[in-house]
């Protein structure tokens, strides 16, 4: 009998370091030198003699966010099932995080404080992943690169990829115009890995060579963003991390907020609606936001906090997801990581901890037997897809209530939701259900654990008829 997806999902969420790493390959090339090609390149090393990170950003990471990621300038959060995955692949980075000047975690737990709907509810129950990383995007990938090509076996070079290269039954390379140069190359491989992200071009390339494209559901969420950088000052406000969460419903607009105190001992801070409420680069228009809509320590960084650059902002039209566990016809030697995969509404924080457990599903395959060049990853993509879905579930099932957005609905829809708004309301009071629920909202268990009878009972009596939070 196959594991059931919770089972399975513990299995890739698994903090214990593989043992058996078997060489299957001379080469592997990832396309792509993002999170989720770094962790893939990392993985890799331990299975080619050799691992090509082709990256077409050639701008050093440590300056700023690189132009392929666009909203690396916005809030990000590595989920504690993302950091479990970190530490598994590079032993001891937290604490460099931290020697580097990541915030450590303030002694005070209350100083996490979490808005809904107006009403302040439980922080975030603690879990034992270890010290939280709280950074920007632009620090965090800059130490897992560095990590990544401290390793000997790893290689990255810059340039555009421009295509895959195909025999009757396999992907056998990529081609690619190196930066500054005009005339593609080709590199051969036994392996190669989309790391593309969103805009990713893979689809084609399969179609271009008479494979059918993996098929792709979109959920148009019409994301806005805002943020800026300020000062951290204690005279200003106390606030460490807060996020602010406001549903769709009666008499209310779908707001999210959210601040970090990160490296370099600055606040960031993010302030976002949705379809037609659209946050300017206006410091004035921010400003007049963060004091109208959001608790008091969002006004008062905005208006006494002191700004470091301007407000810089972000649209994303989409949810996404390929789907290439349901293609009947699939190359050998390709296999898709990251954003290339699926991509979600950001502001639930899925996506850099999603890259890292697509990168255990792919130390699973690997250590699983059959070399990847002889048949069609499969194994690989139907753990992805476990993965996939616990993301998709979680976000989408929220995103669906916006007004704008009209599907579509899952089966099982308006049980799954009556029950899901009971869960999340008593679990704003409740500490078990606060902490069972955190646990799938950072991707450290899976949806299904919270169906099971124990927790059921819990929320119907909270939620239906009152009783003991003990």
């Amino acid at each position: 009998m196959a594991p059931s997806p919770s089972r399975l999902f513990a299995e890739i969420a698994t903090a214990e370091p593989p043992v058996e790493t078997p060489v299957l390959m001379r080469r592997a090339v990832v396309l792509g030198g993002s999170m989720a090609g770094l962790m893939a390149a990392r993985v890799l090393s331990d299975h080619a003699e050799e691992v090509l990170i082709i990256e077409r950003d050639p701008s050093d990471v440590d300056a700023g966010p690189r132009p392929g990621v666009p909203q690396g300038s916005q809030v990000h959060a590595l989920l504690p099932a993302g950091q479990v995955q970190l530490e598994r692949w590079f032993p001891g980075i937290a604490d460099e995080a931290l020697a580097l000047g990541a915030p450590p975690p303030p002694s005070d737990q209350g100083t996490a404080k979490v808005f809904v709907n107006g009403m302040l509810g439980l922080p975030p129950a603690t879990t034992d992943t270890g010290p939280a990383l709280i950074t920007t995007r632009p620090f965090l990938e800059a130490l897992v690169r560095r990590r990544t090509l401290a390793v000997d076996n790893i290689r990255l070079v810059y340039g555009r990829a421009e295509g895959l290269l195909f025999d009757e039954r396999r992907v056998t390379g990529a081609r690619y115009v190196p930066e500054g140069g005009t005339e593609p190359l080709v590199e051969a491989a036994d392996l190669v890995v989309d790391a593309m992200g969103r805009s990713s071009r893979v689809s084609d390339w399969l179609a271009e060579h008479g494979w059918p494209r993996p098929p792709m559901q979109r959920m148009p969420i019409k994301l806005n963003y805002a943020t800026a950088l300020y000062k951290r000052d204690e005279k200003v406000s106390d606030a460490w991390v807060a996020v602010f969460h406001t549903m769709a419903g009666k008499g209310r607009t779908a707001r999210i907020g959210g601040i970090n105190s990160v490296e370099g001992d600055r606040w960031i801070m993010l302030v976002a609606g949705y379809d037609e409420d659209r946050p300017s680069r206006d410091v004035a228009d921010f400003t007049a936001r963060c004091r109208e809509h959001y608790p008091q320590m969002f006004g008062d960084i905005a208006e006494r906090g002191e700004m470091l650059g301007g407000v810089v902002t972000y649209h994303q039209a989409d949810s996404r997801r390929r789907d290439f566990h349901k293609l009947d016809r699939l190359p050998a030697g390709l296999v898709a990581a990251g954003d290339a995969v699926a991509s979600f509404n950001p502001v639930y924080g899925q996506g850099m901890t999603s890259a890292t457990l697509h990168a255990s599903c792919l130390s699973a395959y690997l250590r699983s037997g059959p070399k990847p060049h002889d048949e069609p990853a499969r194994a690989y993509f139907d753990q992805v897809r476990v993965v996939v879905d616990a993301a998709w579930q979680i976000s989408t099932t929220a995103d669906i209530e916006l007004p704008h957005v009209d599907g579509p609905y899952p089966p099982g829809y308006k049980v799954t939701k009556w029950f899901g708004d009971l869960l999340f309301r008593t679990s704003l009071t409740d500490p078990v259900l606060n902490a069972r629920l955190g646990r799938v909202t950072t991707m450290l268990d899976h949806p299904a654990t919270l169906s099971r009878p124990g927790t059921l009972l819990r929320a119907l009596r909270l939620g239906l008829f009152g009783g003991s939070r003990r």
